[in-house]
């Protein structure tokens, strides 16, 4: 495990607190990254349905899958062998019945069915059928919308969690050095793509990576109006700009990073506008400090730039830390007008103030701890547009 049995039991009483407040007698946690927070279970298994119940009258959660997937859960994870149930394969992608319909059963036989049973209503991994299923077999349940429940628990991270984002920042250095070298005329995209994963994945001579929850994102040209496209298999141009939004991970847990790259000399728009989310970016970390809101820093920002004559009407960061794929967000606090979250120490958060225009944009942003006093970036890397001749 990548944590002590301690650390699992602290998050689970945490979260407990959490489901009493919210009046949630019994959790169904979905998102594989809450399975992992509460259990370390960690499988490529949430292409099927698969859970962590945790109820308040259990001194342990209960983990239920797939049936080959059983003994993942009795390596991954510090719970007793009794905890770790797994439905049969005829459950499985078939329309005859649902691998929730077995969920039911369970809640059944623990007398958890006319409970306040939280349910992750929002997450990726919490189907409509899923619900269907719940509430034709529990028809006395109380249900709870408890998406974010242990999303927010997880928001403020441990000693060891930082830790984990300081070696992902560590992955990240070295992996975007090879993102910025690999972009040069005749290249095609896919090959860094390739370079990309090769360098996130090898880690350093410490230790390796893990899978991210974004795959790499490199849009080049006028894709460099968007944010989230990723490779063909053309090459790089001279004339024109890259983006490339990429992260390290370890343990799943993320530091992410975007850098700007433009081959040859760049427009003075690009150029200038680079400066300016430099400086905003600057004056935002400046500002992002315990006892501040997020909306305050996302102030800073919008103030630096508006001088400058640029308007950003989008968010610009989000917490980031454990995740699985499609997303390596938390779901919880963003930086954006309205967020009145309090900032305190060791959130982390992805400040990416990206600017994207009709047929241009730009990407230049940081990873960063809120500290006792302000905050820390993760990573050490050169904070500029860079320009390749």
């Amino acid at each position: 495990m990548a944590f002590e049995k301690s650390e699992y039991l602290a998050r689970i009483r945490k979260t407990k607190k959490s489901m009493a407040d919210q009046g949630v007698d019994v959790l169904l946690a979905t998102n594989p990254a809450n399975m992992n927070y509460l259990t370390g279970y960690d499988g490529w298994s949430f292409y099927v349905h698969q859970l962590v119940v945790l109820a308040l009258d259990s001194d342990e959660p209960v983990w239920i899958g797939r049936g080959m997937d059983a003994n993942a859960a009795k390596v991954t994870t510090f719970l007793n062998h009794d905890n770790i149930l797994g439905y049969p394969d005829d459950y499985v992608q078939t329309p005859i019945k649902h691998p929730m319909d077995y969920v039911a059963d369970f809640l059944k036989e623990q007398g958890w069915d006319k409970k306040g049973i939280g349910i992750e209503m929002d997450s990726y991994y919490f189907t409509a059928a899923c619900y269907e299923s719940l509430k034709r077999n529990l028809p006395n349940a109380n249900f709870k919308d408890a998406t974010t429940l242990v999303n927010w628990v997880r928001v403020i991270k441990s000693a060891q969690e930082i830790k984990y984002m300081k070696q992902a920042a560590r992955i990240i250095e070295k992996t975007m050095q090879v993102a910025v070298d690999m972009v040069r005329p005749g290249v095609r995209q896919c090959d860094a793509a390739a370079a990309v994963y090769q360098a996130k994945i090898s880690g350093t001579e410490e230790y390796g990576g893990d899978y991210t929850g974004l795959c790499p994102m490199l849009p080049t040209g006028v894709g460099t109006s968007t944010p989230h496209l990723t490779w063909t298999d053309q090459p790089f141009v001279n004339g024109e700009a890259t983006i490339l939004e990429l992260a390290g991970a370890r343990h799943h847990y993320h530091c992410p990073m975007a850098r700007t790259v433009h081959l040859g000399k760049p427009p003075k728009k690009l150029a200038d506008t680079a400066a300016v989310v430099v400086e905003g970016l600057n004056n935002a970390l400046a500002a992002a400090k315990p006892g501040v809101e997020c909306q305050e820093v996302e102030a800073v920002w919008r103030e630096t730039i508006k001088k400058h004559g640029i308007i950003k009407e989008s968010r610009i960061g989000y917490s980031t830390g454990l995740n699985y794929p499609p997303d390596w967000g938390e779901h919880t606090l963003s930086l954006r007008p309205g967020d009145t979250t309090t900032l305190q120490p060791n959130m982390t958060i992805h400040m990416i103030p990206g600017v994207w225009m009709d047929d241009w944009g730009i990407e230049i942003s940081e990873c960063f701890r809120v500290t006792e006093t302000g905050s820390e970036t993760l990573a050490n890397f050169p904070r500029e547009l860079f320009v390749k001749d």
